[in-house]
Formats: structure tokens, C-alpha cells, sequence
């Protein structure tokens, strides 16, 4: 089996005023971030393996029906998407932990969208809520602390710059050598 050596890169920020936002894609863009409220296994495994389908995201694909109804199910996980004119362009899922810490568990483009400014802007969205996540439903979490990130060298050439564009330090790097497994992308043998 192939290996790869693949670093990853730890991130967070401390306080809400660490965010630093994206410049706004203008209005010609058609951009609109919406929450996606109602827990749906399909649409969730279509936007997780529709972006992570070039940058070796495969964790999830295993994933049975149930295993995505009980995740989307919780009440401390968030998924909001960025449409462009109406199309699904990419997604950013936020999920409460113990401890006031938000995680962006997954973030990223369609890779048609890519390169066109929505990127920054939806991290920024993204953050923002992820910061007021405790404060939209009291009694139910503690306020938030701490907003944190991880990314590796299989994302995007520009995935790690863009989280620190947004205020994101590194605490922590590490690199590990992994046993290459090729993603199927959106759907099996479509690529």
C-alpha cells in the first residue's frame, strides 16, 4: 500500500475579537449562507463527499444512515451552507463540546466554487455563529471560549492560509505518514 506523508495543523482562537473578517463576495455573486435545519443524512454525505472528494476525505463515507441521523441529530451540531445563485457552493459544520469549545469539524468548497472569494466569507459566517453558539441557545451549552480547527496538507493549497487570514493561530503541528486511500468522489466510479 502507498503511504503519504501528511502534516497536520492545529488551530484556534481565544476570543471573538481574534475573528478578522472576509471581505463580503459582492452582490452579483448570488451568495447566500443559509442553516440547514432539519437533520438530513443525504444532503449532508452529498456536501461532505462532494468537497472532500479532490482532498482525500474519506473518514465518513462509511457511514451508515443512522451513524449521519444521529450525528446531524444533536443539538450542538450546526451545518450551514453557502449557496451560490440557488447551487449548493460549500458548507461549514460547527459542533459544541464540554468546555465551551466550538469545532469547525468540516469546512470547505465544491470544487467548481473554488477561487472565487466565497471561501473567506463563509469561514467568517461560520466563526461568527460558532462564537455565539452558547449565547443563541442559553441553559442549553455554556457560552463559548474557544473556536478551533484542524487542516492537513490533503486539503486545499489554500485551506491553512485562509484560516489564519481569519485570526486562527496554530497551537500544534504534527506529521504522520498515512496509508493512501483515494476517495470515491461524490458517488462511486463517477470519477
Amino acid at each position: 500500500m502507498r503511504t503519504l506523508s501528511v502534516t497536520t495543523w492545529w488551530l484556534e482562537q481565544t476570543s471573538p475579537d481574534d475573528l478578522r473578517l472576509a471581505h463580503m463576495p459582492d452582490a452579483s455573486s448570488g451568495i447566500r449562507i443559509v442553516r440547514a435545519e432539519t437533520a438530513s443524512p443525504e444532503f449532508s454525505r452529498f456536501l461532505y463527499s462532494s468537497v472532500g472528494q479532490d482532498v482525500t476525505w474519506t473518514d465518513r463515507l462509511g457511514w451508515t444512515y443512522g451513524q449521519w441521523q444521529d450525528f446531524l441529530g444533536r443539538p450542538a451540531v450546526e451545518t450551514w451552507v453557502a449557496y451560490a445563485h440557488g447551487t449548493p457552493a460549500g458548507f461549514i459544520e460547527l459542533e459544541g463540546h464540554d468546555g465551551g469549545a466550538v469545532e469547525i469539524s468540516y469546512f470547505g468548497l465544491l470544487p467548481a466554487f473554488r477561487g472565487r472569494r466565497i471561501g473567506g466569507h463563509l469561514l467568517s459566517y461560520g466563526t461568527e455563529r460558532a462564537w455565539d453558539m452558547g449565547e443563541r441557545r442559553p441553559g442549553d451549552r455554556e457560552p463559548t471560549r474557544r473556536v478551533w480547527v484542524h487542516t492537513c496538507s490533503k486539503d486545499g493549497p489554500h485551506a491553512l492560509g485562509n484560516y489564519q487570514r481569519r485570526g486562527f493561530r496554530v497551537y500544534d503541528t504534527r506529521t504522520e505518514d498515512e496509508n493512501f486511500v483515494p476517495s470515491p468522489g461524490p458517488w462511486p466510479g463517477a470519477m
